[in-house]
C-alpha cells in the first residue's frame, strides 16, 4: 500500500485538550511529517488565535479538525485504535512502545481507518479512554524525567508512524478482518445487557465487572465474524430465557 495513504487513514485524536496551543502544536507537528486527519474531543478552547499562531503554517489541519463530544465518536469507522499512555493498568492487554505500534498501524490502515489518541496535558488518557482502544502505546522516556509536552508526544508518535510508512513490512500472516469500533461496542452494550437482565450484573453495585470483562475481550482483537458469534450465543441464551 502506498505510504501516503497510509497515512491519510489514520485519525490523531486529541481528548480534552487544556491549552489551545497544544493543539496548534500538534497540528504543525502532524503537517510535517504527512498526516492530515485531527479529531478534538471536547478542547477547552478551539478555534482559537493561539492554536492558530502555533500550527504555523498548519492552518488547513486546524480548519478541517472534526470536533466531538466524546472518544466513542472520534473511534467510530475506525478497526484498530492505539492509546498513547503511560498509565499502567492491572490484567492489561500487553503495551507496545511507540516504534513497535507504528508499523501495526500502518498495517492495519490498509484496512480502513486507524486511530492514534492523546490524552489531556496534564491527567493523560482516563482508564475508560483506555479501555475504548484496541492497545496501549508508550514511549520509553527517561524514567527519571519521562514528561513530554503533547506537541513533543505526537511529533514523536507522527515520525514513527511516517518512518513505518515509508517503508513498510509485510505482515508475517494476513491480517484479521477486525470487528469496527461500532460492532466491538455494540457487542459490549449487548452483553451487558443480557448480564443485567440475568441478574449476574447489578448496576446499583457494579463493582468493577464491565471494566474486567471488557479487558478479557480487549486482549484479544475481536474479528467480525466473531463478534457476529458472540452477539448470536447472547441472542439465543436470551430467547431461552423468555
Amino acid at each position: 500500500m502506498n505510504g501516503a495513504i497510509a497515512l491519510d487513514r489514520i485519525r490523531i485524536v486529541l481528548s480534552r485538550t487544556s491549552h489551545p496551543g497544544n493543539i496548534g502544536a500538534a497540528a504543525r507537528a502532524m503537517k510535517t511529517m504527512g498526516l492530515g486527519c485531527l479529531w478534538l474531543v471536547r478542547p477547552a478552547s478551539f478555534p482559537d488565535p493561539v492554536a492558530e499562531a502555533r500550527a504555523s503554517g498548519a492552518g488547513d489541519l486546524l480548519a478541517s479538525a472534526r470536533v466531538v463530544d466524546s472518544l466513542a465518536e472520534a473511534l467510530e469507522g475506525t478497526n484498530l485504535s492505539a492509546a498513547v499512555t503511560a498509565r499502567r493498568r492491572e490484567r492489561s492487554v500487553p503495551v507496545r512502545n511507540a516504534r513497535e505500534a507504528a508499523p501495526e498501524l500502518v498495517s492495519f490502515a490498509a484496512q480502513g481507518e486507524v486511530a492514534l489518541v492523546f490524552g489531556n496535558e496534564t491527567s493523560g488518557l482516563t482508564n475508560e479512554e483506555v479501555g475504548l482502544c484496541s492497545m496501549p502505546v508508550t514511549i520509553p522516556a527517561n524514567p527519571a524525567f519521562s514528561s513530554l509536552n503533547l506537541g513533543a508526544a505526537v511529533q514523536l508518535l507522527c515520525y514513527e508512524l511516517r518512518m513505518a510508512a515509508l517503508d513498510p513490512v509485510a505482515p508475517a500472516e494476513p491480517l484479521p478482518d477486525l470487528a469496527a469500533f461500532e460492532e466491538v461496542e455494540g457487542f459490549h452494550r449487548h452483553l451487558e445487557r443480557a448480564m443485567t437482565v440475568s441478574g449476574f450484573y447489578d448496576p446499583a453495585n457494579p463493582k468493577r465487572l464491565l471494566q474486567r470483562v471488557r479487558r478479557l475481550f480487549g486482549r484479544i482483537r475481536l474479528e467480525k465474524e466473531e463478534v457476529n458469534i458472540l452477539r448470536g450465543i447472547i441472542s439465543a441464551l436470551e430467547r431461552k430465557a423468555e
